[in-house]
């Protein structure tokens, strides 16, 4: 069976991780992972291979032209020092601050990751679970550094293939062990760096597997919030209690709670402390 994150929502994919991660540490099994960063994913999205890509998901017709006729005959231009270059034609990447240009990318690199996983990935007990992405952020995992680099093999070449390019000095090796382990990774003839943390989505995770560094770091955050907000907020004699709660639960609670989906209850009881 198998199991995979392909996401927008930051949720879902704190708690795939941390549930899989945990799972494998409490069984003693390292886990080898592979943070994957694309160089520029928005703006090298071939368009003539998007639309087929879309076709092959179902969309065609009227949806499909529709789609197509948000990217016809667009032209850029450039502006050095006052002067504009002449009008030049755009066939790739994908419109910036459009509503539809997530969900077209997600659709896109559903397709690399599918064609790329084939019989990749982690087994976790009865499952295998596929890479994780979420917009452009791919984390590949596997138990072994063969098969990391295996499936980082293939996952690249599918990326080269539809014009996307993953960026080396961005991305990074990490096992999750319970002792030191080296995972040595390369992407073509370039190595990537190794690192005992990383933060993900906002998290940092570490590889000893504990959460304690990031407890840490989300509670002087929100130490620093909150010491902003008595300057700024709490002291203020105009405001009323309502609207300083307001504030209190809009800015500092989400900057000491994020990242929620990944704490135990011994990390969440540490952040009720620092709550009160």
């Amino acid at each position: 069976m198998w199991f995979s994150s392909w996401s927008w929502n930051d949720g879902l994919a704190f708690h795939s991780r941390a549930r899989f991660l945990e799972g494998a540490w409490e069984n003693a099994h390292p886990v080898y992972m592979c943070f994957v960063d694309l160089e520029k994913a928005y703006n090298r999205v071939p368009r003539e291979l998007l639309w087929e890509v879309l076709r092959e998901y179902g969309v065609r017709g009227s949806l499909l032209r529709a789609i197509q006729s948000l990217y016809s005959q667009s032209e850029s231009c450039v502006r050095v020092l006052g002067s504009t270059s002449d009008r030049f034609p755009v066939r790739v990447g994908l419109r910036q601050g459009c509503a539809l240009s997530p969900i077209l990318f997600v659709i896109f690199m559903d397709r690399i990751l599918r064609c790329s996983c084939g019989g990749g990935g982690l087994q976790f007990s009865r499952l295998r679970i596929a890479p994780l992405l979420f917009a452009d952020d791919v984390v590949l995992m596997a138990s072994s550094v063969c098969d990391l680099q295996h499936s980082l093999d293939r996952f690249t070449a599918e990326c080269e293939a539809a014009g996307m390019r993953i960026s080396t000095s961005k991305s990074e090796a990490m096992v999750l062990s319970r002792k030191p382990m080296d995972c040595p990774l390369q992407v073509g003839n370039e190595a990537l760096p190794q690192v005992k943390e990383f933060k993900y989505l906002g998290v940092l995770f570490w590889s000893e597997g504990t959460m304690e560094r990031e407890m840490g770091r989300r509670i002087r955050a929100a130490g620093a919030v909150l010491q902003s907000l008595y300057r700024t907020v709490v002291t203020k004699r105009e405001l009323s209690q309502k609207a300083k709660l307001s504030v209190y639960r809009a800015i500092f609670v989400p900057t000491l709670t994020y990242g929620h989906e990944v704490m135990t209850e011994r990390t969440r009881s540490r952040i009720q402390a620092a709550e009160m």
